[in-house]
């Protein structure tokens, strides 16, 4: 095997999963920027998104319909359940969260239990993406380029949505000075739910996208969490960027780790994760506070 056919190859495999790990953990990071909470269920989002995503491509044939409607439809269900659950505790202790959002994820995965069944569902590649392309006389999935095109795409649009339109500011505000916020008159009640639905949104997005990699199957929310967890601990909390550097950082320890030495792969990733806390122990750009 040619070694620069090689490297090239596995670094785009790994762009294309760290453009995978970035919609997890960012939904993630914006949540908990904005509102302190630690969502746990935002690995049964991803999962939920893959199934609505499998429903949407069966009913309409149209894989771009499925990325619309997943993550709407995934968080407009984050939306409210801020709005008719979370509202109600944000004078409680943290653990009220970890209890509620966790009663969540239980719920939404029996309902997806009860709805698609236990069996997992294969989704099939786009016909656009479904080929390969040789680069530098190796083989690689076209489908792996458009998720790490999508990679850019999206944290281009989540970059500029928060820098320049009014809820992006909102959004900063927010995360700043809430009560500075709500005394100019705005309704942080309402960036709040936004702001969950966003993130349940992203989370869904990335579960649609991954569905023809992994299939849709309700193991998919187990290992999305911990990933999720993984990437705000090393990025920081709540810090945009920092979500992205480690997502990208995630991403090259899991695919290189899988082909050297598989059996300690994982372990590789929390031992990145513990180097960062190490050296920063608020995260790449995130606060020790």
């Amino acid at each position: 095997m040619d070694l620069l056919g090689f490297l090239v190859t596995q670094c785009l495999n790994a762009f294309s999963q760290a453009a995978l790990l970035f919609f997890l953990g960012v939904g993630l990071t914006l949540i908990f920027g904005i509102m302190r909470i630690v969502n746990f269920a935002h690995g049964t989002f991803y999962m939920l998104g893959a199934f609505i995503g499998f429903t949407t491509g069966r009913i309409t044939g149209s894989f771009w319909m499925a990325l619309i409607v997943a993550p709407v439809v995934a968080g407009a269900i984050g939306a409210a359940f801020e709005l008719g659950l979370l509202r109600r505790l944000y004078k409680r202790d943290a653990s009220a969260f970890l209890m509620v959002t966790f009663g969540l994820t239980l719920v939404l995965e029996e309902l997806i239990r009860l709805t698609w069944g236990v069996q997992p569902l294969e989704v099939p590649v786009p016909d656009l993406f479904s080929g390969i392309v040789f680069l530098f006389d190796e083989p690689f999935p076209i489908y792996r380029l458009f998720l790490a095109g999508a990679g850019v795409v999206v944290a281009i649009a989540i970059w500029q949505f928060l820098e320049r339109t009014r809820l992006g500011l909102l959004i900063r505000a927010t995360s700043q000075n809430a009560e500075m916020v709500h005394a100019l008159g705005v309704d942080v009640n309402m960036v709040r739910s936004a702001i969950f639905g966003i993130g349940c949104g992203l989370a869904a997005l990335g579960g649609v996208l991954a569905a023809p990699l992994v299939t849709a199957s309700l193991g998919m929310a187990a290992n999305a969490i911990i990933d999720a967890f993984v990437i705000v601990i090393i990025g920081g909390m709540g810090s945009f960027l920092g979500s992205l550097i480690a997502a990208v950082l995630v991403a090259f320890v899991q695919v290189f780790g899988n082909y050297y030495f598989p059996d300690f792969a994982l372990a590789a990733m929390y031992m990145l994760m513990l180097l960062v806390l190490v050296i920063r122990p608020g995260g790449l750009l995130g606060k020790e506070a």
